[in-house]
């Protein structure tokens, strides 16, 4: 930033690079919408008010919102390549991203880590990394890795490293463990994430005390306000698996609470949905639509979320501040007509650098051990637990039936099975479980995208073809496949970490729409992402029964 020419653009006494007249300027740091011109230097907005310049744009009152921030997501969720995933977020106004890596850290271990903040370099984008603090998230699972405070002390000093991931140990945090409070002392003075879906209080306090700031896991009302009540930030999520937006933000329309500590952020959302819909501008317009004032929907949007994460010099319009742009037709419908990225139009941009090939120490991740119908039976037990899902949500809850009701439940389909087997180092850990409200029928469908370890997922009403689709993602090293009579109806495979496609967006959506297509036509219940709700269900620090290569997990 050249300070002096700032100063001398802002009084006029220098031309503008750029002059965007007659805007109608979303000034999110008063909340007002005002009309006026904007003045633009070396990629830094001059100034606000009147100005001429011989480049110049005539907005003919159009709105300008500052660009958005997706304040906490998963890149690899969206199963495309950094650069791939980002001109999707840029295309919907989204010049911000802050990002957490743990899905490809508990597959790759630090080589992942290092491979996004590479692939991300140089991308016309603002991408920001929060170091994964819990690889893996509990000692209930298997992960390719374990990253202990030393191996995350090598990212600290790095320019884009904003500070620690979701904390999901919290009973770790809570107990003072040795492990987990050096990580938190090594992050001191960044941003600590947090992760407590339910939020006793008896947990939140000691935990909000530990420094943890943010927390993106609210599901209700009561619980995002009992956070910001213990002092946090929350992150109001919007996602493919888990839409949380509509019951926290009615609450705090209803309520009138303030909103200076709440964000917009997606957290899992899949590049598909991302085509359809883009990311923050859909959290806006849904906010809006729940009775939200706009400017205050453009704030959790904007500005909220750069203070949140210390990022001075982003979030509004004015003097100082980054040319970083969203230029609207329409505030409530938020549909984006123009986004500028430090100064530049995003259209003039090199949105797809070209990029280096994909190193081996991402690729070749997944090793079974030899399985059979045996690899799949179901503990013997009185008594079995079962994973029952809720649409829309990646919560799930935990019914109970006898021995001897199982039989005849996985024969009228009641019930499906699901096991999660270890694929890492073919270590031959199996953990068979029992799932209901899925809806799939007469086949198989699994996955190696299996928050947060990323094992291999196999649900199915028969092990013929559970056996089929596990050999199917061994031989394509990761992905998703659907089954059906022991044949294989589609797979999308995703090579890099088992998480990942090379493909491009069109070929990617195309993959991922005729995947979805047909497991719904399998059965699969309508009322919840296939994929992204089977994923989750390895995941055991999310209530309130999971399960992993070690079995099933009662998490509370």
């Amino acid at each position: 930033m050249n300070r002096q020419h700032l100063i001398e653009t802002a009084s006029g006494k220098r031309q503008p690079d750029l002059v965007l007249k007659r805007g109608k300027i979303i000034q999110v740091l008063t909340g007002e919408i005002l009309t006026g011109d904007i003045a633009l230097c070396d990629g830094i907005i001059a100034g606000v008010g009147c100005y001429e310049g011989p480049n110049a744009v005539d907005l003919e009152g159009k709105y300008v919102s500052p660009g958005f921030i997706n304040a906490h997501c998963h890149v690899e969720s969206s199963m495309a390549l950094p650069e791939i995933y980002c001109r999707e977020e840029l295309r919907y106004g989204v010049t911000t991203v802050i990002t957490d890596p743990h899905e490809i850290a508990n597959v790759a271990g630090k080589a992942g880590i290092q491979f996004m903040l590479d692939r991300s370099e140089n991308l016309p984008i603002h991408y920001y990394v929060q170091v994964p603090s819990c690889v893996p998230a509990t000692p209930f699972e298997h992960a390719g890795s374990i990253l202990k405070a030393e191996d995350l002390a090598e990212f600290l000093s790095h320019p884009r490293v904003t500070g620690l991931g979701e904390m999901m140990d919290a009973k770790g945090v809570v107990q003072r463990r040795p492990d987990v409070m050096e990580k938190l002392e090594l992050f001191k003075g960044k941003v600590l994430d947090g992760h407590l879906p339910s939020a006793p209080q008896e947990m939140l306090q000691p935990y909000a005390a530990a420094g943890i700031a943010t927390d993106h896991e609210s599901v209700t009302f009561g619980e995002a306000r009992d956070k910001l009540r213990a002092g946090m930030a929350v992150l109001v999520r919007e996602g493919s698996g888990s839409r949380n937006l509509e019951a926290i933000v009615k609450g705090v329309v209803e309520e009138g609470l303030d909103t200076a500590h709440l964000a917009f952020c997606t957290d899992d959302k899949h590049l598909l949905d991302i085509h359809k819909e883009g990311t923050i501008r859909h959290n806006i317009q849904m906010a809006i639509g729940l009775g939200m004032t706009p400017v205050t929907a453009y704030q959790l949007a904007t500005i909220n979320a750069a203070r949140i994460y210390g990022l001075d010099g982003i979030g509004a319009i004015a003097p100082g501040y980054r040319a970083d742009l969203v230029i609207l037709d329409d505030l409530e419908k938020v549909t984006v007509r123009d986004v500028y990225f430090g100064g530049k139009p995003v259209r003039e941009l090199c949105m797809t650098p070209k990029m280096p090939p994909v190193q081996e120490s991402v690729r070749h991740s997944v090793r079974l051990p030899p399985l059979d119908k045996k690899s799949l039976a179901l503990p013997d037990q009185e008594q079995y637990p079962v994973i029952q899902m809720v649409e829309n949500q990646i919560i799930t809850q935990k019914t109970i039936v006898s021995k001897g009701e199982v039989h005849g439940m996985l024969e009228d389909g009641r019930l499906l099975k699901i096991a999660v087997v270890e694929r890492h180092h073919a270590t031959g850990h199996i953990g068979v479980g029992l799932l209901s409200r899925y809806g799939l029928q007469n086949g198989a469908i699994a996955t190696t995208v299996a928050h947060d370890s990323h094992n291999l997922i196999l649900v199915g009403d028969n092990d013929r073809d559970m056996l089929a689709a596990a050999e199917e993602l061994n031989r394509v090293q990761g992905g998703y496949t659907l089954v059906r009579g022991g044949k294989v109806l589609a797979t999308l495979e995703l090579p890099i970490g088992g998480l990942m496609s090379e493909k491009g967006l069109n070929q990617l959506t195309e993959n991922i729409q005729e995947m979805t297509r047909i497991a719904y036509s399998m059965g699969v219940n309508d009322k919840m992402d296939p994929f992204i709700a089977l994923s989750f269900l390895a995941l055991p620090v999310i209530p309130e029964i999971r399960i992993t290569d070690m079995g099933t997990v009662e998490v509370e």
